[in-house]
């Protein structure tokens, strides 16, 4: 039999490390070492958390887990946001792709239209909001980037609504994650947002936790 980390445990270690990681800031203690250790601690601490659920369904297990990896490479791309901004956008829409491919399982894909094209609003309003700012390179990746993340938000949406267990829990994965990755657009493109960290790590780690708790625990 498998030895399992409790939840409870997780999730200290998670905040624990969150807030290190959103402390090492120039607002804060101004000590990056502390992101470079604790910001992939945080993101490990969700794939523990992950790893023994799900085994009621293999498959959609799989590609969660596949989703927090690629979201762990793409924090340690992030750990140098100007070269590694392209590489790490690339790790988390391949993370959302595989959040997607595991949202698809059990229902096809936008099965709830309202849901689709409430996101499609609010993706299309971030974009219009930021564009004048992205540069000419980073479009094509950036916009393909938002449609892959808001179209992971509403499948989240669908299995709330079609009454998924835990579907509630997933919804607001998705809402927060869109929610962290429009802060981090936004303070990159538009200009420096107050405590960007703060509110960029925690709703994503929140959102990442969500995610994970969506599969079911043994």
């Amino acid at each position: 039999m498998a030895i399992t980390a409790p939840t409870p445990w997780l999730a200290a270690g998670l905040v624990v490390c969150a807030a290190l990681a959103i402390a090492s800031a120039p607002w804060a203690l101004d000590a990056p070492l502390l992101n470079v250790v604790f910001k992939p601690l945080a993101t490990l601490c969700v794939i523990a958390h992950a790893w023994p659920r799900g085994h009621d369904a293999p498959l959609v297990r799989r590609w969660v887990l596949a989703g927090l990896v690629f979201s762990l490479a793409g924090d340690v791309a992030l750990l140098w946001p100007q070269q590694g901004f392209l590489p790490g956008l690339v790790s988390f829409l391949l993370a959302h792709l595989a959040y997607l491919v595991a949202f698809t399982r059990s229902e096809r894909l936008a099965a709830w239209p309202a849901a689709f094209v409430g996101y499609a609003a609010v993706a299309g309003l971030v974009l219009w909001q930021l564009w004048p700012g992205v540069p000419a390179g980073l479009r094509a990746p950036v916009a393909a980037y938002v449609v892959c993340l808001a179209a992971m938000a509403a499948q989240a949406a669908v299995l709330w609504r079609r009454g998924s267990p835990r579907g509630a829990v997933l919804a607001l994965g998705g809402a927060l994650f869109l929610a962290s990755d429009a802060l981090l657009a936004t303070n990159k493109f538009a200009g420096p947002l107050p405590l960007a960290s703060l509110w960029i790590l925690a709703s994503y780690w929140s959102a990442q936790w969500c995610i994970a708790s969506w599969l079911k625990p043994r």
